[in-house]
């Protein structure tokens, strides 16, 4: 536990919250992944914008390899094992007077911060993933120009460590956190206490 965690109260939520990715390969009820998009839609955003999109596929649908297949080898060893992959898109412009939205990607950072709260007290795993092919994903999902794609998530059933390989059973977790004090400035960038 970091310093700034002994110091300051926070929810559970927040501070139990972390990014497993040993997962069991059963699939979600309809009902858990859309209690998971219903989470997001609550975020909020610049104007009500509400810029996050969300493509997805489940284990049994056809598109399932195609997503596995965005991911790099890495990423793709463990994810295989999730019961969805979704990619997280944000809207650029702002519908109501057609101008770009600088918010837009913090927006949908909150959304998806959402979807990872409700999946963590749903007690199910939801991992982010960089590491994917992002020109394949806008061809691949045919996403339009006017979206940034922001990441990959994945979604499933908690599982035993032991179906990750062994380096990654070592790493499976939870990561500390930089200090509070290490994240703040006081009235301009570099300043501190």
């Amino acid at each position: 536990m970091s310093d700034s965690q002994k110091h300051y109260h926070v929810v559970d939520l927040l501070k139990n919250r972390w990014s497993p990715r040993a997962m069991s390969g059963e699939s979600l009820e309809h009902e858990e992944l859309l209690t998971l998009f219903e989470a997001a839609r609550w975020a909020p955003s610049s104007y009500n914008h509400q810029p996050w999109r969300f493509v997805y596929a489940t284990r049994t649908m056809p598109e399932w390899e195609m997503f596995l297949n965005l991911m790099v080898p890495f990423n793709r060893e463990w994810a295989q094992n999730a019961a969805v992959a979704l990619l997280v898109l944000s809207h650029k412009i702002f519908e109501y007077n057609n101008t770009f939205s600088r918010t837009h990607s913090f927006d949908t950072g909150a959304a998806t911060q959402n979807l990872a709260l409700q999946g963590f007290a749903m007690d199910l795993v939801v991992h982010g993933i960089e590491g994917f092919d992002y020109d394949k994903a806008r061809i691949e999902c045919e996403v339009p120009d006017s979206y940034d794609i922001q990441a990959m998530f994945v979604v499933g059933k908690k599982g035993p460590v032991t179906v990750l390989p062994l380096e990654l059973q070592k790493r499976e977790i939870p990561s500390d956190r930089l200090k509070t004090e290490e994240l703040i400035f006081k009235g301009k960038f570099g300043v501190k206490d």
